[in-house]
């Protein structure tokens, strides 16, 4: 079983269908999903910016989603520290990525996507960051 991270906002991406929404499915029913408290409260925080933007149906599938998410996901605090991301807010994922030795860091997030494999091994990590799509696809 591999461990994933996916990013809150492949999270959020799944209320509208498509490879979000499949790459969380996956995720959930094959492989261990590991969450920090930092994610849930970004998730807590970008739905309840949404909210007001989407339907009663993605509202409510959202959120069972997300409580159904958070209970099957390991949940992990955070020690380790990885400074690497263009983007700071993005490093919570790759730390928590080297905290659990995770094997795929799903997101869209093109600051985390751009960090080329090699930055990667020089910091310790040894996952993949992957789309929403190859993920999908097992690439």
């Amino acid at each position: 079983m591999a461990k994933v991270v996916i990013d809150a906002n492949v999270i959020i991406s799944a209320a509208f269908g498509g490879n979000p929404l499949r790459a969380v499915i996956r995720a959930m029913e094959e492989d261990e999903v590991y969450l920090s408290q930092t994610i849930e409260r970004e998730l807590k925080e970008v739905f309840s910016k949404l909210s007001k933007k989407l339907t009663r149906e993605q509202i409510t599938f959202l959120n069972e989603r997300m409580r159904e998410l958070i209970g099957m996901a390991k949940q992990v605090s955070v020690s380790t520290r990885v400074v690497l991301s263009r983007d700071a807010k993005d490093d919570h994922y790759l730390s928590l990525c080297k905290e659990v030795e995770a094997d795929s860091l799903v997101t869209g997030d093109k600051d985390l996507l751009s960090i080329r494999p090699e930055a990667l091994k020089e910091n310790g990590i040894s996952c993949r960051i992957l789309t929403p799509q190859e993920f999908v696809e097992g690439v």
